[in-house]
């Protein structure tokens, strides 16, 4: 787990880093509460004002440290994978503080980071994917940060465009969603099936209620749990079952490797 904390520790670093210089000062982010379709609450601390899409955060941590410290059997996960697995849980428990920063201090760096970590998390499904599909003799960590930085810097589209972040996390998306069905039908089975179509219901509605966070806001149900609530709910099954799909298609595939060199 060490080499995964590190990784993941230094990355989120340096872009905390850089979020705090002036490069990031023409992307267009939202910085006002008139943003949320959550009515602000008075009198309590500035880091509940909005209680519900704030502790909403906290299960984005709970998610990753369930997936962080899963114990599997010997034999039934190796180094690489493990490692897949925990770089993963520890990009929703970073994540979570984020995103809940941003919601607290209506500062542009948060704003900016809570964006930007969107796009290697996504990235991420690609490189395990890729893991899969190559098996572990193949597959190298370099590969995975070269992919990463790749990630990484499309950011710069929100520097070119003020739809540009949107442009890149669309071809995110579109490329996991690709991926994943790629190797649904290479690979999967009935469980892998079901754990894909959950997964890319919960990213459809993660979209979907997210950008109806003001429009929903009309009807009662959703004036307190909003839309946004919603699609942070929606993100964190996304989480998950992107999981179950992802580390049951590599027990299958590390099954088949062992049953072939027998």
């Amino acid at each position: 787990m060490k080499w995964a904390l590190l990784h993941v520790s230094l990355a989120f670093l340096l872009c905390v880093a850089v979020a705090n210089t002036s490069l990031f000062h023409g992307v267009a982010v939202d910085l006002s509460f008139d943003h949320y379709a959550e009515p602000r609450v008075e009198g309590v601390p500035f880091f509940l004002s909005m209680p519900c899409n704030c502790l909403v955060n906290v299960a984005y941590v709970i998610m990753g440290l369930y997936w962080l410290l899963q114990r599997r059997g010997s034999g039934a996960e190796t180094r690489q994978s493990r490692y897949l697995r925990q770089v993963f849980a520890l990009m929703a428990v970073f994540y979570a503080p984020v995103q809940w920063t941003r919601l607290a201090v209506l500062r542009r760096a948060p704003a900016v980071l809570d964006q930007w970590f969107t796009l290697p998390i996504f990235t991420w499904v690609l490189v395990w994917i890729g893991f899969i599909e190559r098996g572990p003799a193949k597959w190298r960590a370099s590969h995975a940060a070269a992919v990463e930085a790749c990630s990484l810097l499309s950011y710069g589209l929100a520097l070119v465009h003020e739809r540009g972040f949107e442009v890149a996390l669309g071809c995110h998306v579109v490329l996991a969603v690709y991926r994943g069905v790629r190797v649904q039908l290479a690979r999967g089975d009935s469980v892998s099936r079901l754990h894909l179509l959950l997964a890319v219901l919960s990213c459809v509605g993660f979209v979907v209620l997210k950008l109806l966070d003001h429009w929903l806001a009309r009807y009662r149900l959703f004036q307190r749990f909003t839309g946004h609530f919603w699609s942070k709910v929606c993100d964190v099954l996304q989480f998950h079952f992107s999981f179950c799909f992802l580390t049951s298609l590599t027990q299958r595939a590390q099954e088949k490797s062992s049953s072939q060199r027998q």
